[in-house]
C-alpha cells in the first residue's frame, strides 16, 4: 500500500509540476519577518507567527499543498504513522520545500526519533535560516539529548526573530545555570 500511495503521489507531482516550480520566500515573508522581530507583545507575535506560518506552507504546488496538509491533519489526530508516509512522501518530491521538512520533524519528534528529527529540522534550517520554529525545535531536541550550550544557542536564536516567545524565555532561564554558571 506504501509504495502505491508513493507512486500515486509521485505521477500527482508530475502533473502538478506543469504549472510551474515551488516558489521562492519573497518580499510578503521578509516584511512578515521584520513586523515580527519588532512585535510589541506576544499577542501581535503570535499574529504574525501564524501569518508566517501560512506564507511558509505555500509551496506552489497543489498537490504538495495537499500532502502537507494531510500530514499536518494526521499530526492533529496523532496518527504519526500516517502522517510520516505523507511527509515522506512530500520530502522526496518536494526536497526544497522547508515546511515540509519542519512538519517532517515534528512527526519524527513525536516519535521521540530525535536524530531523524534534528536531521530534518537542519534541512529545514538549511532552506529557510529564519525558520524559527526549527531553531526552537532544534533547541528542544538539543535540551533533551543533555547538550545544553547548544541548546542554549538555538532558544538565543529564536529570540532574534521572536522577541516574544514565553517558552523560550522560560527554557534559557531553565539553562541559564547549567550553561553560564553562577556569578561570584
Amino acid at each position: 500500500m506504501r509504495k502505491y500511495k508513493s507512486a500515486v503521489a509521485a505521477f500527482i507531482f508530475t502533473l502538478s509540476m506543469a504549472t510551474g516550480p515551488l516558489s521562492a520566500q519573497d518580499d510578503p515573508v521578509e516584511s512578515l519577518m521584520d513586523q515580527l522581530a519588532q512585535a510589541e507583545d506576544e499577542q501581535a507575535a503570535g499574529r504574525l507567527e501564524r501569518q508566517l506560518r501560512q506564507e511558509w506552507s505555500k509551496s506552489g504546488s497543489a498537490t504538495i499543498d495537499l500532502l502537507l496538509k494531510r500530514g499536518q491533519d494526521a499530526l492533529d489526530v496523532d496518527d504519526v504513522e500516517v502522517a510520516l508516509e505523507h511527509l515522506t512522501a512530500l520530502t522526496d518530491h518536494a526536497p526544497d520545500f522547508a515546511e515540509g521538512w519542519h512538519t517532517l520533524a515534528l512527526a519524527y519528534y513525536r516519535e521521540e526519533k530525535f536524530g531523524p528529527a534534528a536531521d530534518a529540522l537542519e534541512r529545514t534550517l538549511a532552506l529557510n535560516p529564519n525558520h524559527f520554529g526549527a531553531m526552537r525545535g532544534l533547541g528542544a531536541i538539543l535540551e533533551q539529548v543533555d547538550k545544553p550550550h547548544l541548546a542554549y544557542d538555538a532558544y538565543s536564536r529564536v529570540l532574534t526573530l521572536r522577541p516574544h516567545d514565553s517558552d523560550v524565555i522560560d527554557a534559557l532561564e531553565r539553562l541559564e545555570l547549567r550553561v553560564n554558571g553562577q556569578t561570584i
